[in-house]
């Protein structure tokens, strides 16, 4: 538990990692890992020597909002023990503990920027490496196998206007910003309408609305968000809601990420389902409607992917954050078998 404890009681939102990143590294290298902290300011740590390569691509970095540490009832409270440092160490300390296979390497990544849609630090591991399989640290339970995310959209709006008297008949631009995301909701309604998997749909959230004025415009500015499944890419998405804007209005795209969906069938996935299984438990398979950097890296890497760790994802930036530490150590257990059961 050492390793979890101290690095979730380094706090370490996103673009204030290096703290945290330095210990990991002093960790790594006084536990048999070549470890050093690269150019995207990741830590990053390497145990073998073979050609193959494994990478297990955990984060290091949280949301904003720092939650004090404590262990009660077999319980460790605080900022990212689930999202994800809890997978990160997990991670960690399997690899430290586990004998490599001579033909493989395994490299273990703790990511800067995660939360954040920079995504500075999976993007730079994304175009310096090519691993053979990579497994991505996100919260599914010691016992699930994420195959697959969907992708993201975020989308500024804004709109100006001549400022008019309140008692006049024109709209404020206030209403007109609430009256597009009610036709942006509805066109996202109509898509939903024949799809009943949850990983199938649209999702659409009003993510800030607020106004202002200089004295002779009024503005109004709009982030909305999308969440999206593996038929609608960001940019098709951004057409669409483009046109239902007002012509005035500025529309600015950005964190566009595809959705990524992995299969069952390959090496990867039949040595996770094993090692899940040699701990006495069933494994299933779970897609997930958040985002993460398998959505970065999938496009790129032709390799398979899943995403594992231990904890509940319903407690990812919640107050209450909290793991399990029994299936913290299950997930390590799993985790280092794999290692054992690499050809």
């Amino acid at each position: 538990m050492n390793l979890l404890h101290d690095l979730v009681s380094i706090y370490s939102p996103s673009r204030h990692e290096r703290e945290a990143v330095s210990f990991l590294v002093d960790w790594m290298n006084d536990n048999g890992y070549a470890a050093t902290i690269d150019e995207a300011g990741n830590a990053v740590g390497m145990r073998g020597s073979g050609e193959n390569l494994l990478i297990w691509l955990g984060h290091i970095d949280t949301v904003d909002g720092e939650i004090p540490v404590r262990v009660e009832d077999g319980l460790l409270y605080g900022r990212g023990s689930v999202d994800a440092k809890g997978s990160l160490c997990a991670f960690t300390e399997a690899a430290a503990q586990a004998e490599i296979p001579a033909n493989w390497r395994v490299m273990v990544v703790g990511a800067v920027e995660e939360e954040i849609a920079t995504s500075n630090g999976a993007k730079y591991i994304r175009d310096h490496y090519q691993p053979d399989m990579c497994i991505i640290g996100e919260p599914s339970g010691a016992e699930r196998i994420t195959l697959g995310y969907k992708g993201r959209l975020l989308v500024d709006v804004e709109l100006s206007q001549p400022i008019a008297h309140s008692a006049r008949p024109e709209a404020s631009v206030g209403s007109i910003g609430s009256d597009f995301w009610q036709t942006v909701n509805e066109w996202v309604t109509e898509i939903n309408q024949e799809r009943e998997r949850y990983f199938d749909q649209v999702f659409a959230q009003l993510r800030s609305i607020n106004t202002d004025s200089d004295g002779f415009c009024e503005t109004v500015h709009m982030t909305l968000g999308f969440r999206l499944p593996p038929d609608y890419s960001p940019e098709t998405v951004f057409e669409q809601v483009q046109a239902l804007a007002s012509l005035d209005a500025s529309l600015r795209p950005y964190s566009m990420e595809r959705a990524y969906q992995g299969n069952k069938n390959n090496a990867l996935v039949r040595g996770m389902l094993k090692a899940i299984r040699q701990q006495g438990h069933r494994p299933n398979f779970v897609l997930k409607t958040g985002t993460s950097d398998m959505n970065v890296v999938g496009a790129t890497w032709n390799c398979p992917i899943i995403a594992y760790g231990p904890g509940d994802s319903n407690l990812d930036h919640t107050p209450n954050e909290h793991i399990s530490l029994d299936e913290y150590q299950q997930a390590v257990a799993t985790l280092r078998s794999f290692i054992k059961g690499l050809d």
